[in-house]
């Protein structure tokens, strides 16, 4: 939208980052079964500029389970107004933690075998 762009149109970069990392607080979230917050983006740089009316694509792989830590790929990809341009936009490694209900670290639990 509007509010979120600049004069020349363009999406801020803040605000794909920060649909990145909604993205990543989820899936992560889903695979601790419980809170999680972001620790560290690793080097993210912005290939392409998101214009107002691009439809922002994220998508989320869960590359690492630590003992507390979770590290997700993230790709951002921006479907082009009325096209079906696909381009990606930016990319970067998110580290989210497990919390526990007190908010200290916390081990993340084993995959459901199944």
């Amino acid at each position: 939208m509007p509010a979120d762009a600049n004069a020349a149109g363009d999406i801020f970069g803040g605000w794909v980052m920060a649909q990145m990392d909604l993205s990543c607080g989820i899936r992560a979230a889903e695979r601790a079964r419980g809170r999680v917050v972001t620790a560290a983006v690793k080097e993210m740089a912005f290939a392409k500029p998101v214009k107002i009316g691009d439809t922002l694509c994220v998508y989320t792989h869960i590359e690492h389970v630590g003992r507390t830590s979770i590290t997700l790929k993230v790709e951002a990809w921006a479907q082009r107004y009325l096209s079906d341009l696909m381009e990606r936009v930016t990319h970067a490694d998110f580290v989210m933690v497990a919390l526990d209900t007190s908010g200290k670290p916390t081990p993340v639990p084993p995959e459901p075998k199944g």
